[in-house]
């Protein structure tokens, strides 16, 4: 199959109304949709990407208004952020109607939905008659495409259309919360933080469900976002001096190592801003892994703001999660 890539939102809403899959911008990182009331598009999602079919996918919606049509019981609190954060990168993990197929929520009574702040995703939502099931246009488990170009060199040959939106503006995944019993509960960091979600609802704590091998919310996998390298975290020195001999790739928040080599050390943002740097983390992962290196370094990041979701890919990422 050829992959072709452009910009003509009609040829892509053309190929997803017969049941292809069509990779699309967002916000966050470039999706693979298909129309998520078809099992069988759908079921085409988990082939081309190779993914679990135990691992959930997000349904993308033009409007908040929309989620009464696939979802039930939403509270209030989730009106309250979807009016704060909606069209953006904050997924709502709510019960499902009937009309939501098992293999979009992989059996759960639970259904992932959010509206993409993107115009060319926007406007393609807006002309469909169906929602959108879209995980990250990447082969299952390898590090997230925030251009069409690296959707291409994952999936090309794979799918039939990728729809160019330009570079993705977030760079990460959304954040997933669900509301157990009143409360907030976040299933994945993304770029809304959990201060910006105490900050609106005026709820606290926000509790952080950890990774699992069994998720029931999309990106909760232990083993995610790696690349093919081995990957290892945590203080970037005391890692050099434990691997001294080998060639290594160094990802760090503003400041570069004096032994690491110049040309290998991938430094995030310089002016010290976590936005810029969750916006930069996927490609300086992915130029890392097509180094000519034994295997990748990484800081932890500050526990703060995109900190948290900068350091969920990065663990998720590590050599010693991987099953």
């Amino acid at each position: 199959m050829e992959t072709l890539i452009g910009t003509d939102i009609g040829h892509a809403a053309s190929l997803l109304r017969r049941g292809d899959v069509v990779a699309i911008p967002t916000e966050t990182v470039y999706g693979l949709a298909a129309n998520a009331l078809d099992p069988d598009a759908v079921l085409r999602i988990y082939e081309a990407k190779h993914r679990p079919r135990f691992n959930p996918l997000i349904l993308h919606l033009p409007s908040a208004e929309s989620f009464n049509l696939y979802a039930r019981d939403i509270p209030e609190v989730c009106q309250l952020l979807a009016e704060a954060f909606s069209p953006g990168p904050l997924t709502f993990l709510l019960p499902r109607r009937a009309n939501v197929p098992d293999i979009v929520t992989a059996g759960s009574d639970l259904v992932a939905l959010r509206i993409p702040r993107h115009p060319v995703a926007l406007e393609l939502l807006s002309g469909l008659s169906f929602p959108l099931a879209a995980p990250s246009a990447n082969p299952s488990g390898y590090v997230s495409p925030v251009t069409a170009g690296h959707v291409l060199q994952g999936l090309g040959g794979r799918i039939p259309y990728i729809l160019d939106g330009g570079p993705c503006t977030v760079g990460l995944e959304s954040t997933i919360v669900s509301f157990p019993d009143g409360n907030i509960r976040i299933h994945r960091y993304g770029a809304v933080t959990p201060e910006d979600i105490e900050r609106v609802t005026r709820k606290a704590p926000v509790e952080a469900i950890g990774q699992q091998n069994a998720p029931d919310a999309p990106g909760q996998l232990k083993s995610h976002y790696a690349p093919v390298r081995p990957l290892y975290m945590g203080d970037v020195r005391t890692l050099l001096r434990q691997h001294a001999g080998r060639r290594v790739a160094v990802i760090s928040f503003r400041h570069r190592y004096e032994d690491a080599e110049p040309d290998l050390s991938l430094v995030l943002s310089p002016g010290g801003d976590l936005h810029e740097a969750a916006r930069h983390l996927f490609q300086a992962l992915r130029t890392a892994d097509q180094a000519d290196v034994d295997l990748i370094l990484a800081e932890v990041f500050p526990p703060e703001g995109l900190g948290w979701a900068i350091n969920d890919r990065l663990s998720r990422a590590q050599f010693v999660h991987r099953t």
